[in-house]
């Protein structure tokens, strides 16, 4: 997995950007209407998937691929409800948002365990599954709040999920660097002498 996610820090990156842009899109047009809200919410949502499975179909092997087209279906899926259905209500899209920052949150939980099997003392994603879990949770638990209250939570979670990605990544390919620059090292040493 180690290597799968070394080779593709870039994914992690730019799926981070994407929430970031998403969070200031919400940030800067917080007076949006619920319709523009659930196209821009959808977009982001579609990209994550779309993203999710580029990484998972990178041709790398003995990779657990199932954990990112699981998240790439969900987030495609959440996607094709908010474009089918646009006129939903802000309820209908808080739940749907809570449902997918939750699910979303599980699988990167998950990963996120399988990686510190690897990497020791990595919590970057951890803590995004958990920023997602949290957030959901907490649009589950207040689903009346107003329309302004939930742009500005929707867009404070973007951001916080998207610099916890990008960390991530630029975290993952410095581990990479290190691995690889001190692989080079042992292999032009030369042979130890026989005593």
């Amino acid at each position: 997995m180690l290597r799968f996610i070394g080779r593709n820090w870039w994914l992690l990156v730019l799926r981070g950007i994407c929430a970031i842009l998403f969070g200031v899109l919400a940030f800067t047009w917080p007076g949006m209407t619920l319709g523009a809200l659930v196209l821009l919410f959808g977009g982001y949502a579609l990209a994550d998937g779309i993203l999710a499975f580029v990484a998972a179909f990178s041709h790398s092997t003995g990779t657990p691929w199932w954990i990112l087209v699981l998240e790439g279906l969900v987030g495609i899926a959440v996607a094709s409800v908010t474009f089918l259905y646009p006129g939903i209500t802000a309820v209908v899209l808080l739940v749907l948002i809570a449902m997918w920052a939750i699910i979303t949150g599980v699988i990167e939980l998950a990963a996120a365990v399988q990686l510190r099997k690897e990497i020791e003392g990595e919590v970057w994603l951890g803590l995004a599954g958990l920023a997602s879990v949290l957030f959901g949770l907490v649009l589950l638990a207040r689903p009346g709040i107003g329309a302004l209250a939930v742009v500005w939570m929707i867009g404070a979670y973007s951001v916080l999920f998207g610099v916890l990605l990008v960390a991530l990544g630029f975290r993952v390919k410095s581990r990479m660097t290190q691995f690889a620059s001190s692989l080079r090292e042992a292999r032009s040493a030369p042979p130890a002498a026989p005593q």
